[in-house]
């Protein structure tokens, strides 16, 4: 637990891992709290705005009945189950079940085709899942390709021959099951990498990376849990950003979450879901906020009243910080981190100043720095590789089935992040870019995240991305692809203007040569923005191909 003091150093030099031998993770965010039977745990509105609530204790007695039913079906720890769920009861209970059992999770996005899931499931040799009626199909589709896949147990509907019904099977089972002891550094889930570099990788993980994940739930969010808190996101639980960095942790401290996750991002239908039920802890896409910005005057038809907000994946930028303030009443704070190591760099409002622009300092708990090519810790303000030491427990085991890219992620004992950032002298850490983002232009070196703050203060900018465009004198040019604000009209005179907007506010060479408006922009199923099909896209343009 973060011990509160009045400024980052005290936080941060204070903290101290407690690690224990024997850890589970559903054991300690479910069994541990269902002897206050009447302890809320899940508030959960699905899509026709029907309300079911459930306690720990349902939640232990549900968990439990769904262990029998698995081992029914020959399921054993060590085996792997996944969950192809949108938020819900079900998706809880299956999580719990899993890890109390011994076996291993593997998170798959509702939104995920035949061959994203197919590549998932042999990879990892799942033996069996937990998907819904309108993933049904694409299992099904895929089965005969699956030789390990053996149950498919279906959420809610009626199922078809071969398929389990959830319900039933946890109605089979017993409610009594006695959690196996596991130690904090056996396998918990794998958790593949978005694959916007390669062909996903699958992160293993232990169960001790639960802990881990604290000092980043705590720090970002002020210091959570506190009186009333109550925790919300619209990130699928199937992404870290959804179970690990909201879902998990909340029930680590027997806070309550409110699950509901309509098809389309609605902003206006957001305010009200945090009106509604009283939501005061946000995890928050940045894509989300940009969204929610666009909202006019929403405390006119809302009266929602926040605590804290956190939002990580691109940077936040200046705009976006006062928007916060003025129309959430709080400071947004953001973190940084992924798949493997999660949660490492971040920002507290309450005790450190926060530099728009910048992702914060290390976290408490985490030895992390901008490295050089050798693993050396580079000079402040000097771009390198950022880095997280090890041993910490939210890093990763390793790469499932893939030592090789297990060992090229370390140099010495660093585990490299494959992000570029600078270092200030007062330890606050800069993203410039992905390794492979960084756009070199007549010899300098250009990230593309301050060029996409700067754009997105331009009033005609929704949503923007930046890459490196080929050319033949400069090697390469900025390029910005522009999704305009709805009333926007475009043309040439829309696009100097632009121009003029960033070279005046940054710098003559960072400044968009070239920009394209679009409709939308090519995102990973997290809501990032996948660069590198922009960049192909513009290779095979600039090529002939």
């Amino acid at each position: 637990m973060l011990k509160h003091g009045k400024t980052y150093e005290e936080v941060y030099n204070s903290f101290q891992w407690k690690i224990p031998e024997f850890y589970n993770i559903g054991v300690d965010i479910c069994d541990k709290w269902a002897h206050q039977r009447y302890r809320l745990a899940l508030i959960y509105e699905d899509e026709n705005g029907e309300v079911e609530k459930y306690t720990f204790w349902d939640l232990k007695r549900l968990s439990n009945g769904l262990i029998n039913g698995f081992k029914a079906q020959g399921i054993e720890p060590g085996d792997r189950i996944g969950i192809m769920l949108p938020q819900s009861p079900e998706a809880g209970i299956a999580h719990i079940a899993t890890y109390k059992m011994g076996a291993v999770v593997i998170p798959l996005f509702t939104l995920f085709g035949t061959e994203a899931l197919e590549y998932r499931l042999s990879n990892s040799e799942t033996r069996g899942i937990v998907t819904d009626e309108a993933n049904l199909p694409k299992i099904l589709e895929i089965r005969d390709k699956l030789p390990n896949l053996k149950t498919i147990v279906l959420a809610r509907g009626k199922a078809p021959e071969g398929v389990l019904n959830f319900w039933e099977l946890i109605e089979k089972g017993s409610s009594s099951f006695n959690a196996l002891k596991t130690r904090a550094d056996d396998p918990a889930f794998i958790s593949y990498t978005s694959g916007t570099t390669g062909p996903p990788k699958g992160a293993f993980h232990a169960h001790r990376v639960l802990l881990g994940h604290l000092p980043g739930i705590q720090f970002p969010h002020n210091f959570f849990p506190k009186e009333d808190d109550l925790f919300w996101t619209p990130a699928d639980w199937a992404w870290m950003g959804g179970f690990m960095d909201v879902l998990l942790p909340s029930w680590h401290y027997g806070i309550p979450v409110v699950a509901h996750r309509a098809k389309k991002f609605d902003p206006e239908q957001v305010f009200h879901l945090l009106a509604k039920y009283g939501i005061r802890n946000a995890f928050m896409p940045p894509t989300a906020l940009k969204m929610m910005r666009q909202v006019k005057d929403p405390r006119s038809r809302h009266d929602y009243s926040m605590r804290s907000i956190g939002s990580g994946g691109e940077s936040l930028g200046e705009e976006l910080l006062d928007w916060g303030r003025e129309v959430m009443g709080l400071t947004i704070n953001e973190f940084y981190g992924q798949t493997e190591v999660n949660l490492v760099v971040g920002s507290c409002s309450e005790v450190m100043e926060i530099r728009p622009g910048s992702m914060g300092k290390a976290i408490p708990g985490h030895e992390v720095e901008v490295v050089d090519e050798t693993g050396m810790p580079v000079p402040p303000e000097t771009i390198g590789e950022i880095a997280v030491k090890r041993p910490d427990p939210v890093m990763c085991i390793e790469y499932w089935k893939n030592p090789e890219a297990t060992k090229k992620s370390f140099i010495n004992d660093w585990w490299l992040m494959g992000d570029l950032a600078k270092k200030d002298k007062d330890g606050y850490f800069w993203f410039v870019g992905r390794k492979d983002d960084l756009i070199t232009s007549s010899g300098y070196r250009i990230g593309p995240a301050e060029i996409e703050d700067c754009l997105m203060k331009h009033p005609a900018v929704g949503m923007v991305a930046v890459i490196g465009s080929p050319d033949k004198v400069r090697t390469e040019v900025v390029k910005a692809f522009i999704v305009p604000k709805p009333e926007v009209t475009t043309g040439p005179e829309l696009e100097e203007d632009i121009k003029k907007y960033v070279k005046v506010r940054l710098a003559a060479h960072e400044y968009p040569r070239e920009i394209e408006f679009v409709s939308e922009l090519p995102m990973t199923t997290t809501g990032k923005i996948i660069r590198k099909d922009l960049k192909a896209l513009e290779i095979k343009r600039k090529s002939g191909a």
